[in-house]
């Protein structure tokens, strides 16, 4: 049986938190959801993905990652609709220059999946993202700044974007010399592996620049062998894999989580890059974690594993010139 289009597994993603609740065995009198948080902030689950969730089981670190839960109601003081102030920091629409060397383009507002802690799920992506008649503007601000070494490709996400649409992109940014990277951050590989075709990777490669994919995965149950496929492909083309995941209540706060998960992308021959602190997002607040207690997991893993294994754990702060590392706090050897 021919297996479906990343296009048509897109757009025939779950929709309804109902239609999710089925789908995993589960009713709506066992989990409430917030309908006020849907109508701001939508459902969205490819089925590829919530395959992997655990069959009637609530607890599931994948279903608590996308099941919009009444807690997303509640009110919580410094969490807030954009808590990097992102909006304070556009040269041109949809570019942010944040960092030195470096500038991320919002290339869309699409997503293939809609994680309920995302730090921009208020984001105003119509008035504020690059769509392609911004690019024009973006990709000279890039050229007549000399400094910038590396483009990231971000969103939403980028994979949305056509194959045709993404080739136009990487083929403008391959005639600014003084490019030398782009790097896309992208949840597809992850939630609709079929997305990696021999096409996307042909059009994205081979214009001179290195090109790199941070995946986005906080669960080792997000990893199986369609996603290891996937990544393989990438790798195949040279694309260097490295992954950044989110520290999640309920989730992934234990470190036989974290391990496991690290192992897993090793195996996968991913490089565990960062582990984020929850952005105070609005709605978001019940998947903090405290920073020590944080700082504690990466202690243990450091007493447990080989320090490849070991994410630098970072966090945003407004007006940094880089991620702040809190794992520098924490570790005394490698």
């Amino acid at each position: 049986m021919q297996s479906l289009s990343w296009q048509k597994q897109l757009a025939q993603s779950i929709r309804h938190p109902a239609d999710l609740l089925e789908f995993v065995g589960l009713g709506p009198s066992l989990i409430g959801y917030s309908r006020q948080a849907i109508t701001q902030f939508s459902v969205k689950v490819p089925h590829a993905f919530a395959k992997r969730i655990k069959k009637n089981d609530p607890n599931d670190p994948i279903l608590r990652q996308i099941f919009p839960y009444k807690a997303e109601d509640d009110e919580v003081i410094d969490y807030v609709n954009d808590p990097l102030a992102e909006l304070n920091i556009q040269p041109e629409q949809g570019l942010l220059q944040k960092y030195n060397n470096r500038v991320l383009l919002i290339t869309t507002g699409a997503c293939a999946v809609h994680c309920r802690y995302c730090f921009r799920r208020h984001y105003p992506y119509q008035e504020s993202s690059a769509t392609s008649k911004h690019w024009q503007a973006s990709l000279e601000h890039i050229k007549n700044d000399s400094s910038i070494e590396e483009v990231i490709l971000s969103g939403g996400d980028p994979l949305t974007l056509s194959d045709q649409r993404l080739e136009k992109l990487c083929s403008s940014l391959a005639t600014i010399k003084h490019i030398k990277r782009i790097r896309f951050h992208t949840r597809l590989p992850v939630v609709i592996p079929a997305r990696i075709t021999t096409a996307l990777l042909n059009n994205i490669t081979g214009n001179g620049q290195s090109i790199i994919f941070v995946i986005h995965t906080n669960h080792a149950n997000e990893l199986d062998n369609t996603v290891s496929f996937a990544i393989k492909r990438l790798q195949e083309f040279g694309i260097l894999v490295l992954n950044q995941s989110v520290l999640l209540k309920g989730i992934n706060d234990s470190v036989e989580t974290l391990i496991h998960l690290s192992e897993q992308l090793i195996e996968n021959n991913v490089v565990p890059y960062y582990l984020h602190m929850l952005d105070p997002i609005a709605g978001g607040a019940h998947y903090d974690i405290p920073l020590k207690q944080a700082q504690e997991f990466i202690q243990d893993m450091q007493d447990r594993v080989s320090g490849y294994l070991i994410p630098k754990l970072v966090k945003e702060e407004i007006g940094t010139a880089s991620k702040t590392s809190m794992t520098d706090q924490v570790l005394s050897k490698t």
